[in-house]
């Protein structure tokens, strides 16, 4: 799975490495995203319709680029348009990149609404071993590890948005709320995070970015074929400190090397 990540580049770094508009304001640095956080994804046309104003994790409205993408902000957390209420977004934080077509919440937005979860990282949990220090319980405690590509590159992650409408608030002008949510999409782990964890993020390649955001593209078969583990010569990873453990800790020191237990 993936539950935290960093996402340190600025919106404008991020815009110009995906080739993507982006008329909003900056979400800030957070070194440590955790699920129901605020998160940028990039999207193609057509765009997400346009939210109401000072609707917090809405979509601005659309602003275009040479090629259609654009940088939005989601909700970390899938809302289904059929859910009663957001609480069910803290359950969809990762889609399992085998059964999409399968799961009523993943299924329709998998043909029609993809995206691309910039990250700069992400956090993973390695399992404890006898020598490992023990928590306020006296358990062993997992090593948190931070892993991130080799060249120091953004990580372009598979994701899914919706656009979900909360039945419960309105504007002060009338118009209803439209809240703008995405997931993860994860897969089998690569001979690099086998060690630490069987599941990992979804890496897109470069070579695959307009066919995963193109919104005319509706074969899921073929979009299936994409969902496959990274190479396993793009990513590194270092142990960092337990403090990443607490999501109140969000500054730069989360992704410095420490000594693993």
């Amino acid at each position: 799975m993936c539950g935290r990540f960093v996402s340190a580049s600025s919106p404008e770094t991020i815009a110009e490495y995906f080739g993507a508009a982006f008329g909003g304001e900056s979400l800030g640095d957070n070194y440590n995203v955790a699920p129901t956080n605020d998160v940028y994804g990039i999207v193609a046309d057509p765009a997400p319709a346009a939210a109401p104003e000072g609707a917090r994790a809405d979509a601005a409205a659309p602003t275009s680029s040479t090629d259609g993408r654009r940088l939005e902000v989601f909700h970390w957390g899938l809302i289904p348009s059929w859910a009663k209420d957001r609480k069910i977004g803290a359950k969809m934080i990762n889609a399992r990149a085998e059964t999409l077509g399968e799961k009523p919440a993943f299924k329709g937005v998998f043909r029609k609404h993809r995206c691309i979860i910039p990250m700069d990282g992400f956090y993973e949990w390695q399992a404890a071993t006898e020598s490992s220090p023990l928590d306020a319980k006296g358990k062993p405690r997992k090593q948190p590890m931070f892993i991130h590509r080799i060249d120091d590159e953004p990580l372009a992650v598979a994701g899914l948005w919706a656009r979900w409408k909360d039945p419960a608030a309105e504007t002060d002008s009338g118009d209803d709320m439209w809240l703008h949510s995405a997931t993860v999409v994860t897969t089998s782990a690569n001979a690099t995070m086998r060690p630490v964890h069987d599941r990992m993020p979804v890496i897109l390649p470069r070579s695959v970015w307009d066919e995963w955001l193109d919104p005319d593209m509706h074969d899921t078969g073929r979009l299936s074929e994409l969902l496959v583990p990274a190479a396993d010569d793009i990513l590194t990873m270092h142990p960092v400190s337990y403090d990443v453990n607490n999501v109140r800790n969000k500054d730069a020191h989360l992704v410095d090397a420490v000594a693993a237990a």
